[in-house]
């Protein structure tokens, strides 16, 4: 039976029957705001660097943000927006955006994109920095949602990594790309809009010129 049935039929109902009537409107209701909630968003929205601090760093409390630094010359960094447009679509509650990193902050070396963020409260709460930590030149939009389950921005219905199997013949180009993302995760924390941000555990500060 529908609403507009139920609100007919109210006069051949008891008070048993109101009382059951009302609780399932508040029902409804509720259903509806969290419904309203988790479509507030749906798509890659594009910002620039002067609206950082406002959709990211000051976004709404609760919301989980994801932040794509990128150049469009860089292949990888097409493919990440592409991706990133998908779950935008599938994850609607989630703050998806992307903006050219040289508006945020100048002179980023090439070799630190993609960059992606995952904020929540103001807070970094995951990065991803560099082809290795992005998921590779072959990136598939499945790894790239696990990665974002991963830090806790969305809930997959993924059972496991879809790079499972070939997780042990990755670790030594992870390792070899270490030093490489510890520079970069550096040079961020000393410019551009993330400076002020606490950083991620694992980062440590790298002296311009010194080694990691």
């Amino acid at each position: 039976m529908t609403l507009k049935e139920l609100n007919e039929a109210e006069d051949d109902f008891d008070e048993d029957d109101m009382k059951a009537l009302e609780m399932y409107r508040q029902q409804r209701l509720q259903e509806w705001k969290i419904l309203q909630k988790r479509q507030k968003y749906g798509d890659l929205r594009e910002i620039s660097g002067e609206q950082y601090v406002k959709e990211v760093t000051n976004a709404q409390k609760d919301v989980w943000v994801v932040i794509h630094l990128y150049r469009s010359s860089i292949p990888l960094c097409l493919l990440v927006n592409q991706h990133l447009s998908l779950l935008a679509r599938k994850f609607p509650e989630i703050k998806f955006i992307k903006a050219i990193v040289n508006s945020c902050i100048q002179n980023y070396h090439d070799r630190c994109l993609p960059t992606i963020f995952v904020y929540r409260n103001g807070q970094i709460k995951g990065r991803f920095i560099g082809v290795t930590e992005c998921g590779g030149t072959n990136l598939k939009l499945e790894e790239l949602e696990w990665k974002l389950a991963q830090v806790g921005a969305i809930e997959t219905d993924l059972e496991e990594s879809p790079k499972q199997n070939i997780t042990d013949m990755m670790m030594s180009s992870v390792r070899s790309a270490s030093i490489q993302d510890t520079s970069c995760a550096s040079y961020l924390y000393g410019r551009g809009p993330i400076q002020s941000e606490k950083k991620p555990s694992g980062i440590r500060k790298v002296a311009p010129g010194g080694s990691s």
